[in-house]
């Protein structure tokens, strides 16, 4: 296999270690609120990964402390005044930032690696919603979330529906429509994390355990279980006490009838080292 080939990036630092490509958001100055350039950056990061399952996992931070702000309202701000009267919409800069972030926000739910988030300070607005589609969540208890958007009086349209698939409509209901702010734990309470950290150092040591676990899963299972989870989730279906599930057969018979050798001793060597 070719070696990854990986963009050129100004507001990402990059890092390609072991089964790992190591993403932070790099833009400390603004808490790493996301412009438009960051996005497409990003986007260009999925893309470039996608085809390379020697990168079992993404794992997405901040820099110096916070893992993401948001939108950055200054830079669509300057834009717009740089396109005062004009009335295209497709020119507006929250309007294409919006557009933007709901495909990049689409393309890493659907990334056949495995997404981490590790995630410190300001998790808010676009920051919240990339917790929402990271397979595995890292916070630190003092991290602070939230979704500001109705307090700016814009909605959180691209990142609601991914709120409410993560933690269900009542609660994304309360955080949305009162901009409420909460920490780690409570994270953790609502499902939006899987780990609530004490200290850096315990982070470190979290993700250095996720890694490896992913490490001993065959890449392609795991996307190919990412994709079914994804496509096709059970149907619930209840009566009185008795609940049964019923599974979507068309995704089924999609499914290899055998797995692949070298896949299964990809998997299972590399879990032993």
């Amino acid at each position: 296999m070719s070696e990854l080939i990986l963009p050129q990036t100004d507001t990402l630092l990059l890092e390609h270690k072991d089964h790992a490509l190591l993403v932070t958001l790099n833009r400390p100055e603004v808490k790493n609120a996301m412009s438009l350039q960051m996005v497409h950056e990003l986007m260009a990061v999925f893309k470039a990964a996608a085809t390379d399952l020697s990168i079992r996992s993404i794992v997405l931070r901040g820099a110096e402390g916070n893992f993401c702000s948001g939108g950055d309202i200054n830079d669509m701000a300057s834009a717009r005044g740089a396109l005062a009267g004009k009335q295209d919409t497709d020119t507006d800069p929250f309007y294409h930032l919006n557009r933007e972030f709901g495909r990049l926000i689409t393309t890493a739910n659907a990334s056949p690696q495995v997404v981490v988030t590790v995630l410190e300070g300001a998790v808010l607005g676009g920051g919240f919603g990339l917790a929402c589609v990271s397979d595995v969540a890292i916070a630190s208890q003092r991290a602070r979330f939230g979704l500001p958007e109705t307090g700016l009086g814009i909605p959180p349209a691209q990142i609601a529906p991914f709120v409410v698939s993560r933690i269900g409509l009542t609660q994304a209901r309360r955080l949305a429509l009162l901009g409420a702010r909460i920490d780690g734990d409570e994270a953790l309470r609502l499902g939006i994390v899987h780990y609530s950290c004490a200290s850096e150092a315990l982070i470190d040591s979290t993700l250095d355990d996720v890694l490896q676990q992913i490490r001993r899963c065959a890449p392609q299972a795991n996307a190919t279980t990412k994709a079914l989870m994804l496509s096709a989730p059970p149907r619930a279906v209840c009566a009185g006490r008795r609940c049964e599930y019923i599974p979507v057969s068309s995704t089924l018979a999609s499914m290899p009838k055998t797995l692949p050798a070298q896949t299964a001793r990809e998997g299972l060597h590399r879990g032993g080292k």
